[in-house]
């Protein structure tokens, strides 16, 4: 039955193993780790149902200079770590697609992660604060256990009623999961900061507003953001192990 499926597995393999190359080129180093990790394993399912010793030769060489790669790509990464000199950028250009929360954040959503500081002046109008959501939901559908978040924004002093009571109801439903939102206004706040108490800081330029509005209501990415254009803006990703602490 494996031999039905080998091909597709194979063809797996190859795309995913090719996206962290390119992101390997690209220096996103932890997006090509991810990459890397996830294709090595395509590959093991795939040397496991494989019967020629010659092609079991072959993939394992393979599979030997994948792992090599994301070897040194783990101790870069630590290196840098150890001297506070790590730093990422990614630019994301104009309606260009698959930069949905999940793509972009997933690399640095590991390691003991439990709290989130998310600084935005942003977060006011009906389509922040779906975004500030989607975030939310984001971070309970991956592989950590988060317990607290920090919002820090500006209060829509046009629309404050509706910005309070959504972002209430968004606290409630947190709640509801095990998770306490903490919310807190700044009248002064201009940057835009995602800090995580495993050490990784991610500033965007657009801040979680990065999105364009769809074409219309049934056009393709208006429900998968992975396919959702966005707006010209830089990711700069940084770590330190000396984050702030409430």
């Amino acid at each position: 039955m494996a031999q039905d499926f080998l091909p597709g597995m194979e063809s797996s393999a190859i795309s995913v193993l090719k996206r962290a190359v390119e992101l390997d080129h690209s220096s996103r180093f932890q997006e090509a780790l991810v990459c890397y990790q996830e294709g090595i394993q395509l590959l093991l399912d795939v040397l496991k149902a494989v019967k020629d010793d010659s092609k079991k030769a072959h993939y394992r060489e393979k599979i030997k200079g994948y792992m090599d790669r994301a070897e040194q790509i783990k101790d870069h990464a630590n290196k840098l770590k150890e001297e506070g000199k790590y730093h990422e950028q990614i630019k994301i250009a104009d309606s260009s697609t698959g930069f949905s929360y999940e793509s972009l954040f997933k690399p640095y959503i590991r390691d003991g992660l439990t709290e989130v500081w998310v600084e935005d002046p942003y977060v006011r109008h009906v389509h922040q604060l779906y975004n500030f959501l989607r975030f939310c939901e984001m971070l309970l559908k991956c592989q950590c256990k988060v317990k607290t978040i920090h919002l820090l924004t500006s209060q829509d002093e046009d629309g404050s009623a509706q910005q309070t009571s959504a972002l209430a109801e968004i606290k409630q439903s947190l709640h509801s999961q095990n998770i306490s939102l903490d919310i807190q206004y700044s009248s002064t706040i201009h940057d835009r900061e995602i800090r995580f108490n495993n050490g990784w800081i991610i500033k965007i330029g657009r801040g979680l507003d990065y999105f364009k509005k769809p074409k219309g209501r049934f056009s393709v990415g208006y429900c998968d953001y992975d396919l959702r254009e966005c707006h010209e803006t830089t990711v700069d990703i940084f770590h330190t192990k000396h984050t702030k602490k409430t």
